[in-house]
């Protein structure tokens, strides 16, 4: 007697948040993806992550691109790669969120010795490019156009501190 064939299982819909949030991913991954080919060049991976709501410290984001990168480096990622890396990192809600405008403000006040509710430009700038993960020339100009009062050139900051939140969709 012929055994009997294996029955498929029924393919189980996809949860809609889910279906949901890979189209975004696919969205910021596309952007990106100025050949067509679904690659993108490994220096936009960190743009494309912050795009999606995550803000990784610069050692997280190393871990993240070793993850997606090739076993033979090639300065590209494969959206194949990227895609269940990048769902993992959002469902997890609570990892790699922006911190809260008030955090925000303590930490300005903390830079700000004297309270005098604002910080030059040149004060910000040595700050942000010599303590902790210091930001790139690029990272601080982009901060510095949005930041800067160009009458007076300093950084009031509790009127910037709202700029750099997250706007949820």
């Amino acid at each position: 007697m012929a055994e009997p064939e294996p029955v498929e299982p029924e393919p189980q819909a996809e949860d809609p948040a889910l279906t949901e949030m890979k189209g975004h991913i696919k969205d910021a991954f596309s952007i990106f993806d100025h050949e067509n080919n679904n690659t993108v060049d490994m220096r936009e991976i960190g743009t494309i992550i912050r795009s999606l709501g995550c803000f990784p410290t610069e050692g997280e984001l190393n871990d993240m691109i070793a993850e997606v990168e090739e076993d033979e480096p090639t300065g590209y990622v494969r959206y194949e790669r990227f895609e269940p890396m990048m769902s993992r990192v959002l469902m997890d809600k609570s990892r790699y969120r922006p911190e809260p405008e008030d955090r925000i403000v303590k930490a300005f006040q903390v830079l700000d010795k004297e309270n005098k509710g604002f910080l030059t430009q040149e004060e910000l700038q040595g700050y942000m490019t010599t303590e902790g993960e210091a930001f790139t020339t690029e990272e601080m100009e982009e901060m510095l156009s949005a930041a800067v009062d160009p009458d007076k050139n300093i950084v009031y900051y509790k009127d910037f501190a709202p700029l750099m939140l997250l706007e949820e969709s």
